[in-house]
């Protein structure tokens, strides 16, 4: 049997680039090496609030994004998170193994919640604008203490724990290998750790999975900001490239991407804006960073970011015709013959679980 590989994508926000480059570009390298499981994420989607019809609409589309960015519907699987229920009942058996330690060391929980935690020792003052609509109505000075109060009333607890229901997604394919952003390194640990702790308490009962990184894609950054990760829920949209975007607008973004200081084009720490261009034209041409750096030596930014804009267009340009001709009826038919063999495995899984655990079968 081939080793198995799993991976998934929120179906929230807009799509660019540093998705196709730091998640799906991978998933396509290894579909044919690996037994390749790929999920439509939409219970992690709704620890932020979701509008119904809109994630519906837009679960949809994230799979025929897979199908039209590389995934072969012959080769791996492709389904929806909610369609298979063992995904949350294996995250409430790992929640009663999970310590608050655990949780607490993740890092994305307190960048997106901005959650000050107490071995932090905050201090100053924070101004919390208070708001009737995009209308600004009045200011209100909070200590660090308080604010942390208003952010905890406002943050649900599935931000918190989601950690655990993606350890389940990962454990309950018996999944060998996780193609991850480093952003998502530290979920992928938590996941290792749960399956060992498990297997010690109940016995031997899940793979112990391993993430899988290309270095130059791990962390995309954005195109006004190269200290920041290029986000699809970022503010503004000159951050990132969508999978969407006309030749007219990815022309307007690159143009208007930041750069360093200095004119050499080098593939250096010191040049992160130049750095993370690279990493885009060599992972969309398929070509080393090194290679790049070599052939627009002694050349201006303004001719490097003219032919990165051609690369880019031309990637999109075959994606885009790619994506129009997917027709939702096979999508929803190719998620329906998806849920019924990742049910098959995750069934399997899970009655070996509960047998473990002493529930009554």
């Amino acid at each position: 049997m081939k080793p198995r590989v799993f991976s998934g994508i929120q179906p929230s926000g807009t799509l660019h680039i540093g998705n196709f480059l730091g998640a799906m570009k991978n998933w396509i390298a290894l579909q044919k090496k690996y037994d390749s499981i790929f999920c439509v994420v939409d219970l992690h989607a709704i620890t932020v609030p979701q509008n119904p019809k809109e994630l519906r609409e837009k679960t949809l589309d994230l799979a025929k994004i897979y199908i039209a960015a590389g995934v072969d519907t012959q080769e791996s699987t492709i389904f929806v998170q909610s369609h298979i229920p063992e995904h949350t009942e294996l995250a409430w058996i790992l929640n009663t193994i999970t310590r608050m330690s655990d949780l607490f060391r993740m890092t994305q929980f307190k960048d997106k919640s901005r959650i000050q935690l107490d071995e932090e020792k905050p201090k100053g003052r924070t101004i919390l604008k208070k708001k009737l609509g995009d209308k600004e109505i009045g200011r209100e000075i909070l200590t660090h203490e308080e604010y942390n109060k208003y952010l905890l009333n406002k943050t649900g607890a599935g931000l918190f724990n989601y950690p655990i229901l993606m350890a389940a997604d990962i454990l309950l394919y018996d999944t060998n290998v996780v193609p991850v952003g480093e952003d998502q390194l530290q979920h992928v640990e938590l996941a290792r750790d749960l399956a060992k702790r498990f297997n010690s308490t109940f016995g031997e009962t899940f793979v112990v999975p391993e993430p899988y990184i290309v270095k130059e894609g791990m962390r995309i950054m954005g195109l006004d900001d190269p200290s920041k990760k290029m986000s699809k829920s970022a503010a503004s949209e000159y951050n990132y490239i969508a999978l969407n975007d006309t030749p007219e607008k990815i022309r307007e973004k690159i143009k208007k991407a930041v750069t360093d200081s200095g004119k050499n084009i080098r593939y250096a720490d010191d040049k992160p804006a130049i750095k993370n261009l690279i990493n885009i034209y060599s992972l969309l041409d398929n070509v080393k960073p090194e290679e790049v750096e070599k052939i627009y030596k002694g050349k201006s930014y303004s001719e490097f970011k003219a032919d990165l804009t051609d690369v880019i267009v031309d990637f999109l340009k075959d994606f885009q015709e790619k994506y129009s001709n997917i027709d939702d009826k096979d999508v929803l038919n190719t998620l329906e013959e998806g849920r019924e063999k990742a049910k098959k495995l995750a069934e399997k899984k899970m009655a070996e679980v509960r047998e473990k655990v002493g529930f009554l079968t």
